[in-house]
């Protein structure tokens, strides 16, 4: 299972199309609008992958990532956002982000990373 999280219904759509090209169309992936959905479903569903925007009502992606984290060490989460400033970057990375998309998630860049950390 795999997970995508961002509060644009348009994002989301993009990502899912691309993620499921890529790790094929029998794989479910599920949706959250926000950290705190992403957080929940994590933590009921467990995913091989999360896709987390950073900037989300509720609660933000940075602060998802920790609580992910924080229930799963193992955790492997892929930040997808348009705030691709060093700052943002960083503290994605120190609260357990595996990697970073700018956006728009683009099939070439999100195959990219995932050959890079060996999920496909």
């Amino acid at each position: 299972m795999y997970l995508v999280v961002d509060d644009s219904r348009m994002a989301r759509k993009m990502a899912v199309k691309n993620l499921s090209l890529l790790v094929g169309e029998d794989k479910n992936i599920r949706e959250a609008t926000n950290g705190l959905e992403a957080v929940t479903l994590y933590k009921e569903k467990k995913p091989t992958l999360c896709l987390m925007d950073l900037t989300m009502p509720i609660m933000d992606g940075f602060e998802a990532i920790k609580e992910i984290r924080a229930f799963d060490k193992d955790a492997k989460i892929i930040v997808v956002s348009a705030d691709i400033q060093e700052i943002s970057m960083q503290k994605a990375k120190e609260n357990g982000a595996i990697g970073f998309i700018k956006k728009p998630v683009g099939n070439q860049n999100l195959k990219n990373m995932l050959t890079k950390l060996g999920l496909i």
